[in-house]
């Protein structure tokens, strides 16, 4: 017998300690991954902040490390000070006697933009959520807000002559038009749902191309047929004024409403229980745990990813509606990446609707701040980008050790089990945990 024998067989159980950790994790313990993958990716967004500004060139040093007396041509501190203060409209008097500014007011442009942001994010992160609850992913958010915008305006330019002004009339061209978006997003994820379903199709690679197929033929379709006349940019006429969401108590060119906020929370109060507390949402999770165990239990894979995809799809086609209705007022061919930046807002939500809110929050802030950075300062804009992406790879490295448990067998079950178990997943699966979402 060899003397390595018993070394071989203490090596697995260092290995498993130490991966463990990341592997099984509690609600709690996600929400703590979450907060910090924040503070990790400010901390590291300091230091790309003081290197871009040792690279840049200027006359006089915006900030000098103490002690080295090294001259930098950015102030890391400034840039976070203006990023999150000026997201809020700078309530923080800095520099200034006092420490709040007597002259704020929480109805200003900057919040305003931010809450936009955030309003927007809300759908498109619910609608990424929903996809990988099932186990599916779901690029063509993007793609689906698209055909759902377009659809929106249409279905609202349409309508307006038939219907009275004034807010009756426009009420009912609001729920028409975004009943429109859910109807034209939801066709549209319902396409690769059907592709997965029923062909075994990717659905990543059917949604990316989707992607390119709906912004195409949206935009040939108002180039040639739908495009305002004398517009010289590719869009629609607007919308009516009165059938738009009305920005109460903030500025007009905020492109904010507090009622489409108030009716993204509805939706993620909405979906949250459609998740967790009906059996369609038992088909959902139960198939994104273990597609052959829920069809063993006697769900209907194929139609629960068709009908996952198509709500995911409704729920990125009614961001689109929103996008029309609240923020641009007609669809126009240069539509912001609402659909790519609502996987980031999942993945830091952790995929629970409740958490899209947050997530929805802080990415809103972000690029509200961005914003005032580009205004304030002459650091690059693109520096934010950089801090978002900083948060995404934070937030995604335990999935990384999480998968490296699976195949290694290390979870639940023990070492060396050969299968991976998570207790959160298990439990909702079979239901006997209460209800507790998936942080």
């Amino acid at each position: 017998m060899s003397d390595a024998g018993p070394e071989a067989d203490r090596t697995p159980s260092v290995v498993s300690r130490l991966i463990a950790p990341f592997v099984d994790r509690s609600v709690a313990e996600r929400l703590v991954i979450s907060i910090a993958a924040i503070l990790l990716s400010i901390a590291v967004g300091f230091v790309i902040v003081l290197v871009s500004g040792r690279i840049a060139q200027c006359s006089t040093a915006a900030w000098t490390m103490p002690l080295t007396g090294i001259g930098f041509c950015y102030d890391p501190i400034q840039v976070y000070v203006v990023l999150f203060n000026g997201a809020f409209g700078n309530p923080i008097a800095v520099g200034e006697p006092g420490l709040f500014n007597p002259n704020w007011t929480p109805f200003n442009l900057s919040l305003g933009l931010t809450l936009s942001e955030t309003t927007l994010l809300i759908f498109t992160g619910l609608s990424v959520a929903v996809a990988f609850r099932a186990g599916l992913f779901n690029i063509g958010t993007q793609g689906q807000l698209v055909v759902g915008a377009l659809a929106t305006a249409l279905t609202v330019i349409a309508a307006a002559p038939l219907l009275p002004e004034g807010p009756v009339g426009g009420a009912v061209l609001i729920v028409l038009g975004t009943a429109a978006g859910a109807v034209g997003g939801g066709f549209w994820g319902a396409i690769p749902g059907a592709l997965k379903a029923y062909a075994d199709a990717n659905e990543v690679i059917t949604t990316i191309m989707l992607n390119f197929v709906a912004a195409n033929v949206a935009y040939v379709l108002v180039l040639e047929v739908f495009r305002a006349e004398g517009s010289s940019v590719v869009a629609t006429q607007y919308v009516p004024e009165y059938a738009q969401f009305l920005p109460w108590f903030f500025p007009q060119s905020a492109d904010f409403a507090i009622v489409a906020l108030l009716v993204g929370i509805a939706f993620i109060g909405a979906l949250y229980y459609l998740i967790e507390h009906t059996s369609f949402g038992y088909d959902v999770r139960t198939s994104g745990v273990q597609a052959a165990a829920a069809e063993y239990g006697g769900v209907n894979a194929k139609l629960t990813t068709v009908r996952a995809m198509t709500l995911s799809g409704a729920l990125g086609g009614i961001g689109g509606s929103v996008w029309v209705l609240m923020s641009e007022g007609r669809w126009m061919a240069s539509i912001p990446t609402l659909g790519f930046d609502g996987i980031t807002v999942s993945i830091l939500a952790g995929n629970n609707p409740i958490g899209v809110l947050p997530a929805a929050f802080l990415f809103g802030i972000l690029k509200g701040g961005a914003l005032e950075i580009g205004f304030r300062t002459d650091v690059p804009t693109e520096l934010v980008g950089v801090l978002r992406g900083l948060i995404i790879l934070f937030v995604a490295m335990p999935e990384f050790f999480r998968m490296i448990g699976k195949y290694a067998g290390i979870g639940a079950s023990g070492p060396g089990s050969g299968v991976r178990t998570d207790p959160d997943e298990t439990d909702e699966a079979v239901g006997t945990d209460g209800g507790e979402p998936d942080a």
